[in-house]
This record gives C-alpha cells, structure tokens and sequence, in this order.
C-alpha cells in the first residue's frame, strides 16, 4: 500500500509541475522547492535541532500561531522551522517572520523525506489539522522523534474509519499525540486504537483572542461609521453580497463594510451595490466617508481588525464553496450571520446551537432576525454574549498542548 500511496503522490507531483505551465499558483508552487535541499543545507548546520511545525496554508499557519508564540515565550532559545505545502501560508509567513526559519515542504516521497529529516534533524515535529503525509510521519517514526497533531479534528467518513481504510489508520497510530477539537474526533479516534488523544479545542480561539486584546482603532473607521449601525461582511462571495444589497434596502439607516474573499472581484461588487453610494478603500476620500453608505475593502490584511466597528457581522461563503473564517468576528462579541452550509464548520454548528450565530438562505431569514434585534435591546444583547463568551470559553489550546509537549520540546538530542 506503501508503494501505491507514493506512486499517488508522484503523479500527483507532476499533475502540479504541468499545470504552472498555465496557472501561477502551482507555478509559485513549483518554484518555491526549487533548490530547497541546497538552501536547506546551507541553513541548518546539524546543531540547530529545531522544532518543525508544518502547515498546509494560511488558515493552518493562523492555527500554529499561539503555540509558536507560546514555545518562543517559555523557551526563547529553541528554534522554531515552519514548514508549508502551499504558497499562501509561506508567502505570509515570510512577510512578517514569526519562526526562525520558514520552507516549502518536500513532497512526500521517501527519497525527499530522508534528505529533509538528515538535514533539519528537527527536535519534534508539530503537523497542524489535516497534514497527513505518510512517508513523513514514518520516518519520524523510525528515527523516534516525537511528533504531534494539534487542532485536528475527524469525521466517520474519513477513510481512517472504513474497512477499506485500515493501513490509513495504522499510520495514524505512529504519531505520539493528537490534540483534537471535539469529543467525537477522540471517540473515532479511539474506535480504530488511538489511545494518545486530548480534546483541548482549537488554538484558532487564542488567536483570534489575543488579536482581539492588541487591536487598535481606523480613523477612517470612524469617518465612516458616524455612529450608525454596521455591518462588516467578510470573506464574501456572489451570493452573500446579493443578499446584503437587498438587506440594505429594508435598512437604510445601516451602513456596511465588505471584504470580498478575492479582491479581484472588486468591479463585480460595486456593481451590485451600485443602488448605494460607494468608496473603496484603496482610493476612498476620507472627506467623502461620512456620506458613504458602502465600503469595499479592496486590499488584505485588515478584515479581523475592522470586525471591532460591527454591530451584527456577515461571513461569507457558505452559500457555494464553503464557510470562512467566523472566529474573527465572533470575538469582539457582535451576532453573526452566514449562509446554509456550515454543517462541517465545528465552531459554526455550536454557536447557532447556542443562538449566537444565525445561518439564513435568503434575505427576508435575516431581515426578521435584525428586525427582532431593533425591537428587542435585551436580546440583541443576549445574543452578542453568547459570542464573547464562547471564544472565552473555547479558549486556551495552546497552553494546554504546551504542557503535555514541554519535554519533547526541551529535551537534550545533542
């Protein structure tokens, strides 16, 4: 089975290296590992011993974050390696280092992975989520260094717990520990041998916490607001926008910033809100702001910070390809809406179970809830409770994952 997975990344491989010939991200993919063992070799000087956390992109990276942030507090003098599998999470890692080295990941074919592993010599490994790559987990295995899943989480139709799945799940059972989100990712977990499992949450909840706790004010926020109501829409698609550009009509007094999830979108959406006075946010005129009722913001890196200016916030994309990230709105303890699929979004199922979140198909679903929130003060504020104290409940992954890794982390392989 061996031979098959690794003839299945082969080819998975070169279905990349062809497609850069016509698509910029697997060409930024490719190019990336070009050279790495050399780079590699001229960064570690088999001393170095580091702590190795890899991630598949950005949204992994964003999960890594408290525990680095956490190792690099409690022991500063360890190295820190972050590693990942696609361009999204590297090129921002680079932006602004937080580890002390930052990579590509070889693909995991054995003959990658021996040179990988001979020359980081990594302390122990951390693989965040989803990041199973079998040759890897086997030749940590084999040179017995310790190594770790942190927010993972796994569903019954995995193919980990199906009959035909069980050398998936024998491989499984190489990792020295896995911390899990839910109780039921532990129960799977335990029903194919797993027995070195934590439920401790997801570390995304200490990361949007501590954004939460430093961020700090937009003038041009304040312009526009003009103490009116708002609503941040982040990460929204088509159909999300749609959806707001009716909303707005049964809401006049209400203003709304939206972040669409590709910028490059951004002609399309002021399209759609052309019945409403617009500014972008890359050519807005301050002086103009205050009569704006639309604001788009056409760049990235400042959406988890403006969520701190919403009076009910929107997250997008659970209409079509999948629900974004709703933590960095819960947290400042503001409603949240988002379209029908969410159903494998953990977090989404728990907060509209607790009735702080709202999933609506159509405009008239959420114009009755905000309807309820302008008559009713007391549940408005009930409702944005619900949000705060679910982020601070949730929080605290990293330190617990800490604690049961310390001793890897800080023992002598020299």
């Amino acid at each position: 089975m061996r031979g098959l997975y690794t003839i299945g990344i082969w080819f998975y491989g070169l279905g990349i290296r062809i497609a850069s010939l016509f698509n910029e991200k697997a060409k930024q993919w490719v190019r990336g590992r070009k050279g790495i063992f050399a780079e590699l070799e001229k960064t570690f000087d088999g001393k170095t011993y580091p702590i190795w956390v890899h991630c598949a992109s950005l949204g992994e990276y964003e999960q890594a974050k408290p525990l680095i942030e956490k190792i690099k507090k409690e022991q500063p003098e360890i190295k820190i390696l972050t590693t990942f599998f696609s361009p999204s999470g590297y090129v921002q890692a680079v932006k602004k280092p937080l580890a002390d080295y930052n990579f590509y990941l070889p693909l995991d074919l054995p003959c990658n992975v021996r040179k990988f592993i001979d020359i980081v010599q990594p302390k122990a490994a951390i693989f965040v989520k989803y990041e199973f790559w079998f040759n890897y987990m086997r030749q940590l295995s084999q040179k017995t260094i310790p190594f770790y899943y942190i927010s993972a989480i796994f569903r019954e139709n995995q193919h980990f717990f199906k009959s035909s799945g069980r050398w998936f799940a024998k491989q499984l059972r190489q990792a020295t520990h896995f911390f899990v989100q839910t109780e039921k990712s532990k129960q799977l977990l335990e029903s194919i041998g797993i027995k070195q499992v934590i439920v401790c949450g997801d570390t995304r909840f200490d990361r949007v916490k501590a954004i939460a706790e430093k961020v700090e004010p937009f003038p041009f926020m304040e312009t526009f607001c003009q103490n009116k109501k708002i609503i941040i829409a982040g990460s929204s698609w088509g159909p999300d926008e749609h959806l707001l550009a009716q909303l707005l009509q049964h809401f006049p007094d209400y203003k709304l910033v939206v972040a669409p999830h590709e910028i490059s979108r951004t002609p399309e959406v002021k399209e759609t809100f052309a019945a409403s006075k617009t500014a972008l946010y890359t050519s807005m005129n301050e002086e103009e702001l205050a009569d704006t009722q639309v604001l788009i913001i056409d760049t990235i890196g400042i959406l988890s910070r403006l969520y701190q200016y919403s009076t009910v916030s929107y997250i997008g994309g659970a209409f079509k390809t999948g629900l974004h990230n709703i933590l960095e709105a819960a947290v400042y303890g503001k409603p949240l809406f988002f379209g029908p699929h969410y159903d494998h979004f953990n977090e989404a199922v728990n907060l509209v179970a607790l009735k702080g979140a709202f999933s609506v198909n159509s405009t008239a679903e959420m114009q009755a809830i905000m309807e309820k929130f302008e008559q009713n003060p007391d549940y408005y504020a009930q409702t944005c409770e619900i949000c705060q104290q679910f982020v601070a409940d949730n929080s605290g992954a990293a330190d617990t994952i800490y604690k049961q890794i310390e001793e890897s982390i800080c023992r002598d392989v020299s």
